[in-house]
């Protein structure tokens, strides 16, 4: 599925304690992070990140996809597809997966260069992560046209 109409969209890294959340300006051009959710257990995050995207006015929602440095899928995977798949019961937006190989290891190299560690970094490497991935996106479908 893709995002086709024009307007905010919602990047989501979940994660099983914490979800980071971004979203895109109205144009398309650039992602900001917006904080992380926890609200315990696969299907209460589902239901907040659908909450969010309403909240946001978004048209669509990218999901991070973890996968191999090979291009492959793990077990990691498994558990974003299930994830997609609640959200998908609880919205009609289109939800889009999209390749998040190395978002996380940038986010924690950019939070090293700038100096953040420690509890604060725990507390932002999720929101940056969500930024990343739908930044990667949103340059992704520039780049395409």
């Amino acid at each position: 599925m893709q995002i086709t109409e024009k307007g905010r969209i919602l990047g989501v890294d979940y994660g099983d304690v914490r979800t980071g959340l971004a979203i895109s300006d109205p144009t398309g051009f650039l992602a900001s992070g917006i904080g992380y959710i926890k609200p315990g257990g696969m299907k209460n995050t589902a239901v907040a990140v659908v909450a969010a995207a309403r909240e946001q006015n978004a048209v669509g929602i990218v999901v991070g996809l973890p996968k191999n440095m090979n291009g492959t899928e793990g077990e990691r995977s498994d558990v974003i597809r299930a994830f997609v798949a609640l959200l998908a019961e609880q919205t009609a937006l289109p939800i889009v997966l999209f390749d998040e190989r190395l978002s996380t290891m940038e986010a924690h190299r950019f939070l090293s260069l700038t100096d953040v560690g420690g509890k604060k970094r725990k507390q932002v490497v999720d929101t940056l992560s969500a930024q990343i991935i739908l930044q990667d996106y949103l340059d992704r479908q520039k780049n395409a046209k």
